[in-house]
């Protein structure tokens, strides 16, 4: 009897480690899915060559095409890719999509936030808050008669997007999104970094937001930074050194 008794004990603990180590294997699934969201006056087109290089590694890459008339319908287009993907998820933000990713992260499926020069708002907080906290260089974002903003074409290219080719940086002045200004001040509910584990980048040429707002922003939340020489526009003009931190953010995230 007190060898079958042992046994089964031993059967049940076998079972319980088994359990445990499965549930372990499930939390540490590595992170494939990168799910990016662009900012004000952009579209998604502007991911491809970071896309390339992050597919090129292994990552399935998902692009939000938010419509920038809103924010809670720029939140809604992103929560919606997020819900598609396969499992857990990296969710990068540009500019104003920091704001969106800010608030879309708390989706169960995100396990990670990166911070592209971007807004980084606490719960309560808007962009517009913290734009009036250290204002831009940039002083060439204008209304539109109908409550949207668009940027100086004349200024484009050097508040915007110093660092790529001119002929670029012209095309992108012309094909420019008028976002919805009202989306700028609207307040994040629940701030994402504060649950999330988050990475950014400093771009430290910025003059669409100040580089030292964003090294505010990233050391309040904690983020695991990295500084690039670059314009607003780094995940256009740096894609290689920005893939690289999304990349580490995938493989830390896949052990959390």
């Amino acid at each position: 009897m007190k060898t079958i008794s042992s046994v089964t004990r031993i059967a049940a603990a076998l079972a319980v480690s088994f359990a445990a180590l499965g549930s372990h294997a499930e939390m540490a699934a590595p992170v494939r899915n990168v799910v990016l969201v662009h900012g004000f006056f952009a579209d998604g087109s502007g991911w491809q060559a970071l896309s390339k290089i992050l597919t090129r590694d292994g990552y399935k890459v998902s692009v939000v095409q938010e419509p920038e008339t809103s924010f809670d319908e720029d939140v809604k287009a992103t929560t919606r890719v997020i819900d598609e993907q396969d499992g857990p998820s990296i969710l990068v933000g540009h500019s104003y999509g920091g704001a969106v990713v800010t608030e879309a992260g708390n989706d169960d499926k995100v396990a990670g936030l990166v911070y592209v020069a971007a807004f980084q708002p606490d719960t309560g907080e808007s962009p517009l808050d913290l734009t009036k906290k250290m204002p831009p260089a940039s002083k060439s974002i204008k209304p539109t008669a109908d409550g949207h903003l668009y940027i100086e074409p004349a200024m484009f290219h050097e508040d915007f997007c110093a660092d790529v080719p001119a002929a670029e940086a012209n095309f992108m002045a012309i094909s420019q999104v008028t976002p919805a200004a009202q989306a700028f001040g609207v307040p994040i509910q629940h701030a994402a970094w504060r649950t999330k584990p988050s990475w950014a980048v400093v771009a430290t040429a910025d003059r669409a937001i100040n580089p030292d707002l964003e090294r505010f922003m990233t050391t309040r939340a904690g983020s695991t930074t990295v500084e690039i020489n670059s314009s607003h526009v780094a995940y256009i003009s740096h894609p290689a050194e920005v893939a690289k931190l999304i990349e580490q953010a995938a493989t830390k995230s896949s052990k959390q």
